[in-house]
Formats: C-alpha cells, sequence, structure tokens
C-alpha cells in the first residue's frame, strides 16, 4: 500500500526515520514537510512495516524527484517502481532527478519509465558523477 504522508503522521514519520535512518539523521521529514511547502513523502507499506519511500517536491508544473530509497529485503520486488507510478499520475509537465554515475540497477529503472539522460553533474555525490534526467509529459 502506497499512502502519502503529511506532518501529521507522527507514528509513520517516526517509522520512516527509523528504518531509513542513514537518510534521516539530519535531515528529518517533519522539519522538511513543515518548512517546505512543495515537499511529498510517500510511504510503500506492506503488512504495516516500511519498505520504501519516495520524497519529492511538487512545484507548479513539475516534480522533482529527491530520493528514493528501498530496504534491502524488499528490493527487486517493485517497490520503487510502484512508487513512481503513483506520482506519474499526477498530472505535470515534466519529472526530473539525478542519480549516481555508478548505480546501474536505478538508471535502468528510470529509463524503463522513459527518463532521459540531460547532463552529468561532476562530483555531485562525494566524488561520484550525478546524472541529471527527465522525462516530459
Amino acid at each position: 500500500m502506497i499512502k502519502e504522508i503529511n506532518f501529521n503522521d507522527d507514528f509513520i514519520i517516526e517509522r520512516v526515520q527509523k528504518t531509513f535512518i542513514n537518510v534521516f539523521k539530519d535531515h528529518p521529514i517533519k522539519k522538511d514537510l513543515l518548512s517546505n511547502p512543495f515537499s511529498k513523502y510517500l510511504v510503500y507499506l506492506y503488512h504495516d512495516k516500511v519498505c520504501g519511500f519516495v520524497n519529492y517536491n511538487h512545484i507548479y508544473e513539475r516534480i522533482e524527484i529527491i530520493n528514493i530509497e528501498v530496504i534491502k529485503e524488499y528490493q527487486r520486488q517493485r517497490i520503487a517502481s510502484k512508487l513512481i507510478s503513483y506520482i506519474f499520475k499526477i498530472k505535470v509537465n515534466n519529472i526530473t532527478l539525478e542519480v549516481k554515475k555508478n548505480n546501474i540497477p536505478a538508471i535502468n529503472l528510470y529509463k524503463k519509465f522513459g527518463f532521459k539522460e540531460l547532463a552529468i553533474r561532476k562530483n555531485y555525490y562525494n566524488g561520484v558523477d550525478g546524472i541529471l534526467m527527465e522525462v516530459v509529459d
């Protein structure tokens, strides 16, 4: 099940932050939701277990995907695909994201959704190049 969370969903926010502690140790979800009116979070729950999430900014006619994470034991079960498909239901002009150049599985997933490589961002991820990708509706 996919659920969009908001700043009142304290229990789910706490579970997401504990599950993905490395992602949120310096970037609390609630603070992000309260300070950024464009920030959105979708959580993938399986039998009430947090298995994955996507954070994105919905800025008027466009979406920028900030982060997609799936816990290791649930990877390769189409959870990331389901989260991306959910975002694709939102009517916007384009969707962008950055991905590490060496993250081949993620790049291949994004290409299946029609994302195209736009640019290389040198050393974007602590010495690893990032690829800016976009899909246009």
